[in-house]
């Protein structure tokens, strides 16, 4: 007895293994024949939720993404259904720019299903259904965790799946989003048919013809053997023909998708061109724009040092013109002292007071120049101390004069006269002819 329950447990366990291989093998084919006619119906109109490819479409994706999905464990250890947007809202949580606060915000969809359907709906608009179910699968611990053992979104057909949905972005969706597909208490049911194909064998065409030939000589007596043969050709010329319209039917189909393929790859390829076309000349004009800065900035400096060159010159010929030379300022002071010295001594005369007169008028330029601390006036001297003079009144313009004997250039004027033996002392006669009163 012992024996004979392991023998029916293996049995079991045996069928149950073989029938979710062959139910998961039964979801993606009919997933994949399912994409197939949403893309071939998308070339003649628009796929929204009153397309009945798209919503046997969806409840094929709900059963994959519900197969042997676990349910959810309460307080008092039972398990409650559970929708599979549960796994879908802890494993795409990473993704970016990802939908799913905006879907849990919703307030028409309140249910678990509810919630999922308008996901699907959603993300087949955004064209990003692929990416979210590969996302999901890469996070391996959270599957674990949401499915059992032989579940399709465990095995190695999941990969496969998340491919194959790759084609649906070359889809534009348009779908209402308060519909009645989103209602959560509608069950998913998936309706075989479309896909259900019968080929029929070269046997099973013979069969006809002769069943044909049969039904022929049994209703006829007229009936001839080519009368049967013609009828036996006529039938398969048309199952030739037809063989060969569903052939050309395909091909057909799969250059409609190229040609929508490639026409989306121009559509591409001209934007990318008129946009960097208008960055190229942005460019351009960026570029020109700079140049004519530089042009008008550089003229504008060069305007500029012209200026200065000129002001400089123009300053270096005002100072060189109002500064006297050395050697006009050592013949003055020369002159000056020798003046003086003569009026000391009483060898004054007219003719020495205007040589006087004229010297003061010489030296009036270089006066300026003369350091004030060097100047000596003459309300400075003492009231009893005059110049002697032959009737003659002191001229202001001397006064200005008189300083000089205590300048620099006086005093190196007069050192220079004495030891050239130029100028007499006062205690000495004066013996140069130079000195003499003229």
């Amino acid at each position: 007895m012992a024996s004979l329950g392991v023998g029916l447990h293996l049995i079991r366990k045996r069928l149950a293994g073989r029938s979710a291989a062959v139910e998961r093998r039964n979801l993606l084919t009919v997933c994949r024949f399912s994409v197939k006619t949403l893309l071939d119906r998308s070339c003649f109109e628009t796929i929204d939720d009153s397309s009945p490819e798209f919503i046997n479409f969806v409840s094929i994706l709900e059963h994959i993404l519900n197969h042997r999905l676990k349910g959810q464990t309460t307080w008092f250890g039972y398990e409650s259904p559970r929708s599979f947007w549960d796994y879908i809202k802890a494993a795409c949580s990473k993704v970016p720019h990802n939908c799913i606060r905006s879907i849990e915000s919703m307030e028409n969809v309140r249910s678990s299903r509810a919630k999922g359907r308008a996901w699907i709906r959603v993300v087949l608009m955004e064209k990003r259904l692929s990416e979210y179910i590969s996302s999901a699968l890469r996070d391996f611990k959270t599957t674990r965790k949401f499915y059992e053992d032989g579940a399709i979104m465990l095995g190695e057909e999941a990969g496969l799946l998340a491919d194959t949905l790759i084609g649906l972005n070359t889809i534009d969706f348009s779908f209402c989003l308060k519909g009645e597909g989103l209602d959560g208490s509608c069950p998913a049911v998936i309706d075989y048919t479309p896909y259900l194909k019968f080929t029929q064998s070269a046997d099973s065409i013979s069969s006809d013809e002769e069943e044909m030939r049969t039904l022929g000589s049994s209703g006829s007596e007229s009936s001839t053997p080519e009368k049967m043969a013609t009828a036996a050709s006529i039938f398969t010329e048309q199952s030739n023909l037809v063989s060969k319209c569903k052939r050309f039917e395909q091909k057909y189909r799969l250059a409609l998708e190229q040609k929508a393929y490639l026409e989306e790859l121009v559509r591409l390829r001209e934007a990318q061109l008129s946009e960097a076309v208008s960055h190229n000349k942005a460019l351009q004009q960026n570029l020109a724009d700079t140049h004519l800065s530089h042009t008008l900035e550089k003229e504008q400096l060069e305007y500029i040092i012209l200026e200065l060159q000129d002001q400089l010159q123009e300053l270096t010929a005002h100072l060189t013109n109002q500064w006297p030379s050395p050697d006009a300022l050592d013949a003055n002071a020369v002159a000056l002292d020798t003046l003086l010295y003569r009026k000391s001594m009483g060898q004054w005369d007219e003719k020495s007071f205007q040589s006087l007169e004229q010297l003061s008028a010489d030296m009036s330029l270089s006066q300026t120049s003369l350091e004030p601390s060097h100047t000596l006036s003459l309300e400075a001297r003492p009231a009893g101390a005059q110049w002697p003079h032959q009737d003659k009144e002191e001229t202001p313009s001397l006064r200005g004069l008189c300083g000089s004997l205590t300048s620099v250039a006086s005093y190196k004027s007069l050192a220079s006269l004495k030891s050239s033996e130029c100028l007499a002392s006062p205690a000495t006669e004066i013996s140069s002819p130079g000195i003499t009163p003229s």
